[in-house]
């Protein structure tokens, strides 16, 4: 892969927005692509790189904007005879290029790591941050007395609770076990994730609910608290405690995937607008960068610039016949 896309990619990395990359892993000619040439498209749709000719972006971007929102990789072909090409573990889509030859494009989606905050310096905080750091979160610690030497593996402490934010998305656990619980559950659930579990009893978190509303924290936020935060497995010791709760978040996340692809995410481009290239009939993503014209103040969308010169030369001859003349 180009070096340029790789200095794109650390950077998106390193500002935790999702992409995915695309790289050539098989072609017959006359396709202009070659094997290992690469492409990246980010979260908005805007493409980076070389897959051939240009026609072949459309479709790209397409199914790379839907590998971010299942956060599945996925093969695809471009074929001059789709029909023919069926393949297991293959979605095939029409070649329009003019060279006819047939390319599979491998897409990989790159989402940035899912957050995951500890409320608490208990023995069981201190579980949770190492097994969830060991789990690829990104880990947050929120407590007025947590350090770096107990916490040496976490990726940011925060010793104000008032301060930690909005974190939508992210995956909460109070397990401050006594040491102001109540403050803890209220900057959790001001933290707005999409999890939140709290390590106490039944008797315990009444306590801790009653105040709460006494306080005028809404019923319907402590409703949507899990205590106590784990599958039931027995647990006795921290670590134990911490595998429980890490098993039902893994648990909901894969609940969630399976019943509504992309729900971990804010990948807004993930259910873009789709038209036809009226020349061609290929899928065509609306992006800002898709290659467009207008006529009679409507708006047509192309998969490449030789099909809209070809429109623009003759727009009533493919606004009479429909599309794709």
């Amino acid at each position: 892969m180009r070096h340029d896309l790789l200095i794109l990619a650390a950077d998106l990395v390193r500002r935790g927005e999702p992409f995915a990359l695309a790289t050539v892993v098989r072609r017959q000619p006359a396709s202009s692509s070659q094997t290992g040439d690469g492409a990246l498209i980010t979260g908005d749709g805007t493409f980076h790189g070389w897959l051939g000719g240009s026609c072949t972006q459309p479709t790209v971007v397409r199914e790379a904007l839907r590998a971010l929102g299942d956060g599945a990789p996925r093969l695809i072909a471009l074929s001059p005879d789709p029909g023919r090409d069926h393949r297991p573990g293959v979605l095939v889509f029409p070649m329009t290029c003019h060279s006819g030859g047939t390319v599979d494009i491998y897409l990989e989606p790159v989402l940035p790591p899912s957050r995951f905050l500890v409320f608490g310096s208990s023995p069981v905080a201190r579980a949770l941050s190492r097994m969830a750091g060991a789990m690829g979160f990104v880990v947050d610690v929120a407590d007025p007395g947590a350090d770096r030497a107990a916490f040496p593996e976490a990726d940011r402490l925060w010793t104000d609770l008032s301060s930690v934010g909005p974190r939508p998305g992210s995956f909460a656990v109070v397990a401050t076990m006594g040491e102001r619980d109540e403050e803890a559950v209220r900057s959790a659930i001001a933290a707005e994730p999409a999890y939140l579990g709290v390590v106490a009893s039944g008797k315990r978190f009444a306590q801790i609910r009653e105040a709460l509303l006494a306080a005028g924290v809404p019923s319907e936020a402590l409703g949507r608290v899990r205590s106590p935060a784990g599958l039931d497995i027995g647990a006795r010791t921290p670590e134990e405690i911490a595998v429980s709760i890490l098993a039902e978040i893994v648990k909901l996340r894969r609940e969630r995937a399976k019943a509504e692809p992309a729900a971990g995410g804010a990948l807004p481009r993930a259910g873009a607008e789709e038209q036809q290239d009226p020349v061609c009939g290929m899928t065509v993503t609306v992006t800002p960068q898709a290659i467009r014209a207008e006529v009679s103040g409507r708006p047509y969308y192309f998969c490449c610039g030789g099909c809209r010169e070809k429109f623009l030369a003759a727009p009533e001859r493919f606004v009479a016949a429909g599309g794709a003349a």
